[in-house]
């Protein structure tokens, strides 16, 4: 199955691939999973990666690989294109400055038309109204620097918060969770 996998800084990962047949497609997953990897699972990986194993205990192998995996939550911040050219300069433009705390109104005149227009014209093209279009891609502009360790503070500037509690708010209806626990931390520090 085609699929991308980006990593925000230095990260080990090993990609397991598994045919698609219900005997071994662990709970008839349609689609790639990702799975966390603890300890016993990264061991048995390596172990299976033996060439001298032998059918048997290759199968057994396998066997058990399949009851560990356990899947992981993905969340995702992906804010589609629109295809109109008016739309797509406002998209653009916001990709490119996240932070612009422009209206829709004030971009339908840059742009030629009304913010009605506009609104239509997101929520008709990707499926989602403008201003949680707008919070998807600060959202996602977030990540990497927050991956990186930035302050929290700086990081909800940065894309157009006037507070971190507002940032926070909008993580954790996009996602369920909170900045911190996304990245496993106990908590991104604030300043």
């Amino acid at each position: 199955m085609q699929h991308e996998v980006v990593s925000a800084g230095h990260t080990t990962m090993t990609s397991l691939y598994l045919p698609t047949a219900p005997r071994t497609a662990p709970n008839s997953w349609a689609h790639v999973q990702p799975v966390e990897v603890p300890r016993l699972l990264a061991e048995l990986i390596g172990y299976l990666d033996d060439a001298d194993l032998g059918t048997e205990r290759q199968a057994r192998g396998e066997a058990l690989l399949l009851d560990l995996l356990q899947p992981v939550a993905v969340t995702t911040l992906r804010a589609p294109l629109p295809a109109d050219p008016r739309a797509r300069e406002v998209a653009q433009a916001l990709l490119d400055d996240p932070a612009c705390g422009l209206s829709l109104d004030a971009w339908g005149r840059r742009v030629g038309t009304s913010g009605r227009t506009l609104a239509r014209l997101f929520l008709s093209a990707t499926g989602i109204p403008f201003g949680r279009w707008r919070t998807l891609v600060r959202l996602h502009s977030a990540l990497l620097p927050l991956a990186a360790g930035e302050p929290l503070n700086r990081v909800s500037r940065a894309v157009g918060y006037e507070t971190v509690s507002a940032f926070v708010a909008a993580f954790r209806r996009e996602t369920g969770t909170t900045p911190g626990a996304y990245f496993g931390t106990r908590e991104l520090p604030p300043a």
